[in-house]
């Protein structure tokens, strides 16, 4: 069953698709943030092994405020930009524009200050920032395809 807007028009089934994978990515990212700020090493130690984990928790200690304001804008504002979407609610386009420009912020000072780790830059650690904001932008230009759609009230 399709629930309708209250222009009459039904929910299409894409946004409910789209919604539920853009929560579980944003998810993931509030976790990794989380962890990332309140168990540092330990969480790093469980996909980095050797003494590199504690090399990359000092990397990330060391961001400019501006580049941790990013990031967490990016990971928090992402999620609730999902909430907002599943909620089809309009605010989920700023908020899905915030967590982008959060996402350039924070993955852009990662991009141009590369931490010395052979096994952040090899394979699917190498295209993770790449896919975060292109995530990022594909959840807002859909966003505002359905609010522009009539979609999101």
């Amino acid at each position: 069953m399709m629930a309708t807007t209250a222009e009459g028009r039904s929910t299409p089934a894409h946004l409910w698709i789209v919604g539920m994978l853009g929560l579980f990515w944003n998810l993931f990212g509030a976790f990794d943030y989380f962890m990332m700020r309140t168990k540092g090493a330990e969480w790093i130690r469980n996909m980095l092994p050797g003494p590199e984990a504690d090399r990359y928790v000092e990397y990330i200690d060391q961001f400019p405020i501006w580049a941790s304001i990013g990031w967490g804008l990016g990971v928090w504002v992402g999620l609730a930009g999902a909430i907002l979407l599943l909620m089809r609610n309009r605010l989920a386009v700023p908020a899905f524009g915030l967590s982008l420009v959060g996402a350039i912020l924070g993955i852009g000072y990662q991009l141009a200050n590369p931490v010395d780790i052979p096994e952040m830059s090899r394979g699917f650690n190498a295209v993770v920032p790449y896919l975060v904001i292109v995530i990022a932008a594909a959840l807002f230009l859909y966003a505002r395809a359905m609010q522009k759609q009539g979609v999101l009230r």
